[in-house]
């Protein structure tokens, strides 16, 4: 009687964490924190790159409601306004410091801004760092990627870059600098916390995003190195989110897919969690997604093995603005080579 009730608990249990897996929208440590510890918000300076849309819109009004004295950075200077002239709190929208910042300018300009930063609100210097901005291009095979140009620009210029420089510009060397000239000054002080806005495509192979995921994988290798070396740092990969911007944009999608994505609004409020609770690395992502992370961390011969197999029909589905990442692509045959 007493192994029968021990096997019905232990099978309850079974069955109520399978089922608030199924249902989770982030890893389960994360999750477990449930709410922000404001305390370690409030009243401090935090500076946002990529401000000006999509997540780093989204985080800078969450932070600004609990009280933080915000920097906001991107290279549209005239959105930034925008966003500003949104912001509620304590220290908003008035005290709130907008700085234009191209990360792809090199290291003298980027040294230029770390000084404007270490200035404001009467250089009190920076408390945390949210490496937000991102650049992505549309989905496609590997080999498909060449090495076109694109035009970006910066207060009223226009200039040509390479898309694959582009990407590690923005998603790594940029947010690298910028992290090398702020941190003798964090040092100094004693305090210091830099906030990564990676992707779960730096965790796990991304069929149609191999730039993009190779520029995650690198970041993610350099921000958890930095860490060991004694600099406070929480890296966070989201999955899939829903945004109001373009498929250009750090992980939004092709608007009108039956993709299950996680709100702008629930990723910010879950990054500034894992922030808060100073968490080593947070994954912010519905199921299937979720499950592959998990299963590229500690089951990665399976991991891969699913990647594999669904990877050129991925990228088909890209192609057709369908849902790219439906369990209904390990069904089915694979695309003839």
């Amino acid at each position: 009687m007493l192994a029968l009730l021990f096997f019905s608990l232990i099978l309850a249990f079974v069955i109520a964490f399978c089922f608030k897996f199924l249902k989770a929208d982030g890893d389960l440590t994360l999750l477990s924190k449930k709410h922000v510890k404001r305390e370690e918000i409030e009243d401090k300076v935090i500076w946002i790159t990529g401000a000006s849309r999509g997540i780093g819109e989204v985080l800078a009004k969450q932070l600004a409601n609990l009280g933080a004295k915000l920097i906001i950075s991107a290279r549209n200077e005239v959105e930034l306004q925008r966003v500003k002239k949104q912001l509620t709190g304590k220290h908003a929208p008035d005290e709130v410091m907008i700085l234009p910042l191209d990360l792809t300018r090199g290291e003298e300009y980027l040294e230029e801004a770390v000084q404007k930063v270490e200035s404001l609100f009467d250089g009190a210097g920076v408390d945390y760092v949210f490496h937000n901005a991102a650049y992505e291009r549309p989905k496609s095979m590997a080999l498909d990627v060449t090495e076109e140009s694109l035009k970006v620009s910066y207060a009223g210029k226009e200039s040509l870059i390479s898309v694959m420089h582009a990407t590690f510009d923005v998603n790594v060397l940029g947010p690298i600098s910028l992290t090398r000239l702020l941190t003798p000054h964090m040092l100094k002080r004693g305090r210091g916390h830099f906030v990564v806005m990676s992707s779960a495509a730096g965790k796990a192979p991304a069929p149609g995003q191999a730039v993009y995921s190779a520029s995650k994988f690198a970041v993610n290798g350099y921000f958890h190195t930095l860490r060991s070396e004694g600099i406070k740092v929480t890296v966070v990969c989201p999955g899939p989110v829903k945004t109001s911007t373009s498929s250009e944009a750090s992980t939004s999608g092709q608007k009108g897919s039956s993709e299950k994505r996680v709100s702008s609004e629930r990723c910010a409020e879950l990054t500034i969690i894992a922030a808060s609770h100073g968490l080593k690395e947070a994954w912010i992502s519905y199921q299937p997604v979720l499950a592959v992370m998990y299963l590229v961390q500690y089951m990665p011969t399976v991991g891969y093995w699913l990647m594999d197999k669904i990877g050129e029909k991925r990228v088909a589905a890209a192609a057709q603005k369908g849902n790219t990442y439906s369990m209904s692509l390990l069904f089915g045959k694979k695309k003839a080579s």
